[in-house]
């Protein structure tokens, strides 16, 4: 991953001294609080960072002329003079976020307090082909133009994609030829559009976002799961990213739970994928409509290909008892997978987002059966399962939480 932290230095003078240096640090602090909280006082920022009022006036003033703070209002209270409140500029310093997927790409510019200013969605799929990068290149370029933000004032790059990422790396390694010329993605693609890039797990870039800004917020342990075209789980462990050695960790779509199941795309026998993707439930009931299967699905017999995810929870929720044990099936087997990692991380609460989150009624009962059937008791007591909230968005807060926390790294 390219690292961010030269962004700050270059709005101001070298560190010269151990002075300077200890400034920089308390500026990234304040700057990293503004970012979670949203707005802070001079008063409450003197006590975070254990400094009298004046020297924070000073430290703020700096990050005023460089663009990075402003003075948002005045805090609510009725005795005495009110204080200024101060937040992050929103009109400096935007983060382009690129959420790629097997469905379509999606390209956002945020800026400094996460608002989307402006968003465009491309027909472009997830391809393990050497023009694919080529071919988002050209869309980054063709939405910094729509969006009117200068050049200049986009400081990074985050993009989040399915598949094993290596973020230090800047690998895909399930999409190899993703990595052109053996050169790192974030390397190639950073060299093309002449900014900082990250790259991360689309998955992990979800818990991410649920733990800094949803469900998951003031959590330590949390487990998110991904349910879309394949199953993902994002691990937060004391309160960060769970990444494992290689950055592997959570691809809880493929242990097994069948040895006697269906071939996955990875090569194993009975993976939970087989089971609980969307993929894999579209594939069931294309299969099952054809071999005579009665449901409100077999409108489609003659052209099966027209049943995706969305035409499956329609008719389960029309009552199609079909339709409904699928999901009823799937969200048993979640279940099952889920215990496991309940069993091996004992989280506080397990929040469920992707495509599967409009078939909640369906799956969601089924999924507690699971776990109350095949977790210990123990682990089971404290723990609560909820419905994402933040509407879709997580993944992209998340994206661009990665990039900023880059930036403002905590000491």
């Amino acid at each position: 991953m390219n690292s961010l932290m030269g962004l700050l230095e270059e709005e101001s003078p070298p560190l010269q001294s151990v002075v300077d240096y200890k400034k920089n640090q308390k500026q990234r602090k304040v700057l990293a609080h503004l970012y979670t909280h949203g707005t802070c006082t001079l008063a409450n920022l003197a006590s975070l960072l254990h400094n009298s009022v004046p020297s924070v006036t000073s430290l703020v003033d700096e990050l005023i002329q460089t663009k990075w703070v402003t003075a948002i209002g005045t805090a609510v209270g009725n005795n005495g003079r009110r204080p200024v409140l101060f937040g992050l500029n929103v009109k400096h310093h935007y983060v382009a976020v690129i959420d790629v997927s097997i469905h379509d790409t999606k390209i956002l510019f945020m800026d400094a307090q996460r608002n989307v200013v402006f968003q465009d969605n491309y027909d472009l799929r997830l391809d393990d082909n050497a023009t694919f990068l080529t071919t988002l290149i050209h869309h980054f370029s063709t939405t910094l133009a729509n969006s009117h933000i200068p050049n200049e004032e986009v400081i990074a790059v985050g993009i989040s994609m399915p598949g094993l990422i290596d973020s230090r790396r800047g690998l895909n390694l399930t999409y190899k030829k993703l990595n052109q010329t053996e050169e790192p993605l974030t390397k190639w693609f950073s060299d093309q559009i002449g900014k900082p890039v990250c790259l991360i797990n689309d998955t992990k870039a979800t818990v991410l976002g649920e733990s800094r800004f949803g469900g998951a917020q003031g959590k330590k342990q949390v487990l998110a799961i991904n349910i879309d075209w394949g199953v993902g789980l994002g691990i937060i462990v004391n309160g960060e990213v769970f990444q494992g050695a290689s950055g592997f960790a959570g691809e809880l779509g493929h242990i097994q739970v069948d040895p006697e199941g269906e071939l996955c795309y990875c090569g194993k026998i009975g993976c939970l994928n087989t089971f609980t993707s969307a993929s894999a439930l579209v594939q069931r009931v294309q299969r099952d409509i054809l071999a005579g299967q009665v449901s409100k699905l077999a409108f489609f017999k003659d052209q099966v290909e027209q049943i995706d995810i969305d035409e499956l929870i329609n008719a389960a929720h029309q009552g199609d008892s079909y339709a409904i044990d699928i999901l009823h099936e799937a969200g048993f087997q979640l279940g099952k997978g889920l215990a496991i990692a309940i069993n091996l991380f004992n989280p506080e609460v397990i929040i469920i987002d992707g495509v599967l989150t409009n078939a909640a009624g369906f799956i969601l009962n089924t999924i507690e059966q699971a776990i109350s059937k095949y977790c210990l008791s123990d682990f089971r007591n404290d723990l609560t399962i909820e419905l994402t909230q933040l509407n879709g968005t997580a993944k992209w807060l998340g994206t661009h939480a990665y990039v900023m926390e880059d930036i403002f790294a905590k000491y």
